[in-house]
């Protein structure tokens, strides 16, 4: 194998807080901090909306957790904490909790302040860019455990096989997504830090695409001296960023195609996809990962599945990972909840063999990457259609994405579209689902009333379809109802 092991600083850990409070513990992100606090041995108490599988599985854990939110809740585990940890996305300043604890001059950290208090002393793996992240870091996680490396982790989103979406590890790797939505990711200092792609988005926070854009040469400037900077070079602004890093002096290794490395000699060939095959509901790869021929199979449809899988291995040898067991652990990666999420298949009846899959894809480069993996299936049973349920999320994306929603879902054969779920925004007149419904090219639904959607479905599916729903808000709950409309 190529000489290619990171050796970044060792650094003393940072101090964390021994007893915290955690607002809206139940989210994705905060619930994975919440696990690694506990195994840390901190206190952990916390509120959330509603109970969940990940409230419940923390208060396994020992954590004391609140169902709604009450000033009271504070001191719910006996004592007042020392810090209090919120999203400050989804958390607004007018939460009980966070009013009383600013009145009693109790400290509130950001979830990524304390994912960065336990990255430090690790040799830090984080994974950034627009698309891709949590499937990414998925792929290292299972990569580095099949190499019989334990890394802890904290992933946005449940990984299939483990059901867990975090974990502290006996390892001194430390493998997480480093989040630019609100420029949190430059709270972390990695050793190798992977960037998937850069378009676009969270212009609400940003205002401008340059100033998104800038967030990413500020996290590549906070690699560690010996560190490294991995970007997809088949992705134009990822690309970019890896030439302007590679100027100021940091090492830089580029994956993708042959011909998207060819066009950026600035990059170091760290991972090349020489073939890439759709096979059995996955794929076939060839690749050449820092000068070594590998083969593999992977469980996931899509090329986009396999340049995340090169990240993983580029990122997964700069660590020191021996390439052809993480090669097989790829191979048997089941993949990561809402990510292409298989949830069941219609046998017999009117829809026999049509396929249920779910997806978390909310800006439109995702949705065409998820419905280009859709057409794979199709294409590779040489029979059915791809049926879109899609759910726009946040009246801000939508505005701003509504026409390339429209061309994306346009991919599909029957689209229906939902009404936005709002999450953190007020609506805002004129901005709905049929905005973007209206300029879908193919037969398309505006459906609003949301219980009405596997109806509806059902008025445009048959057999051997491959029906997903997609969309990061509560369209997830329609796959099993999709399938029990069908079935």
């Amino acid at each position: 194998m190529s000489d290619s092991t990171i050796t970044g600083d060792s650094r003393t850990p940072g101090a964390l807080p021994a007893s915290v409070h955690m607002i809206g513990i139940g989210g994705a992100g905060m619930s994975g901090v919440a696990r690694l606090l506990l195994a840390r041995g901190v206190t952990v108490s916390g509120s959330d909306m509603k109970d969940s599988r990940a409230v419940v599985g923390l208060r396994a854990m020992g954590a004391t957790v609140a169902i709604g939110h009450d000033a009271a809740n504070l001191d719910a585990s006996g004592s007042l904490p020392e810090a209090v940890v919120v999203s400050f996305a989804a958390i607004p300043e007018t939460n009980p909790e966070l009013a009383r604890a600013k009145e009693l001059g109790i400290s509130v950290l950001k979830r990524s302040d304390v994912l960065g208090m336990l990255l430090e002393g690790n040799r830090a793996l984080l994974i950034a860019g627009t698309h891709g992240k949590t499937s990414t870091t998925s792929m290292s996680v299972a990569a580095l455990q099949a190499a019989g490396m334990d890394p802890s982790f904290a992933v946005g989103g449940l990984m299939s096989k483990a059901g867990v979406n975090a974990h502290h590890g006996t390892g001194d790797v430390f493998v997480a997504e480093a989040d630019e939505s609100d420029a949190s990711l430059l709270t972390y200092s990695p050793q190798v830090a992977v960037v998937t792609n850069i378009e676009p988005d969270h212009l609400d926070f940003f205002g401008t695409a340059d100033k998104y854009y800038a967030v990413f040469d500020a996290f590549a400037g906070r690699i560690v001296d010996g560190g490294a900077l991995v970007v997809c070079a088949e992705d134009e602004h990822a690309a970019a960023l890896g030439e302007r890093a590679a100027a100021a002096g940091i090492r830089v290794l580029g994956y993708g195609g042959p011909e998207a490395l060819e066009a950026h000699p600035a990059l170091e060939a760290g991972g090349v996809l020489h073939g890439w095959t759709a096979h059995g509901g996955g794929a076939r790869v060839e690749a050449t990962i820092l000068g070594d021929r590998i083969t593999f199979e992977l469980r996931q449809p899509g090329r986009h599945m396999a340049l995340n899988a090169l990240a993983s291995l580029v990122g997964g040898r700069l660590v020191d990972a021996d390439l052809v067991r993480m090669a097989r652990g790829l191979s048997e990666f089941s993949g990561v909840r809402r990510r292409f999420d298989y949830h069941g298949r219609i046998d017999g009846g009117d829809f026999d063999g049509a396929r249920v899959y779910d997806d978390y894809a909310h800006h439109p480069t995702e949705v065409r990457a998820v419905l280009g993996a859709a057409r794979e299936l199709v294409d590779e049973a040489g029979t059915g259609n791809v049926v879109a349920v899609f759910q726009p999320h946040l009246y801000s994306r939508t505005k701003a994405f509504s026409v390339e929603f429209a061309e994306a879902l346009s991919l599909a054969d029957r689209v229906i579209v939902l009404d936005v779920f709002g999450a953190r925004e007020e609506p805002e007149p004129g901005v709905d689902g049929a905005l973007i419904a209206r300029d879908v090219t193919v037969p398309t639904i505006f459906e609003p009333h949301f219980t009405s959607t596997p109806g509806r479905v059902r008025e445009v599916a048959g057999p051997n379809d491959v029906i997903l729903t997609i969309g990061a808000g509560s369209v997830t709950m329609l796959a099993d109802e999709i399938l029990r409309e069908l079935g």
